[in-house]
């Protein structure tokens, strides 16, 4: 992560971050991520509730301008979301903003909150 990354405590929802830690809570349990997962991680939750654009992520995770066709946040946005979904099966923690980037902000998923109030 760059020099300039932000190494504050974040807590959004059940899930905390602690960069300086190297550490991620959710609902008070370590979550185990790469390194790569934890980076983008720590710059979406410091932005927590905006848009972060994918050039933005790549040059804070990667160091380096993204290149044309290069997939690698998409790849780690997955990864990530797969990871919490596990330990967060009714919420929703990344949001894709087509053609903008990715939002960070861990909300209950509307479909089995919809569900959940159904019966």
């Amino acid at each position: 992560m760059e020099a300039s990354s932000p190494s504050q405590t974040v807590v959004a929802g059940p899930v905390e971050v602690r960069p300086d830690e190297l550490l991620v809570l959710v609902k008070d349990r370590p979550l185990t991520l790469s390194v790569q997962e934890f980076r983008l991680l720590c710059v979406l939750a410091a932005r927590a509730g905006r848009i972060v654009t994918r050039d933005e992520l790549y040059r804070s995770v990667w160091g380096s301008p993204l290149r044309p066709g290069d997939r690698s946040v998409d790849v780690y946005i997955r990864k990530l979301r797969v990871k919490l979904a596990e330990t967060l099966p009714d919420h929703t923690c990344i949001h894709t903003h087509v053609g903008f980037g990715y939002r960070f902000q861990p909300e209950r998923s509307h479909f089995l909150h919809t569900a959940d109030t159904a019966r």
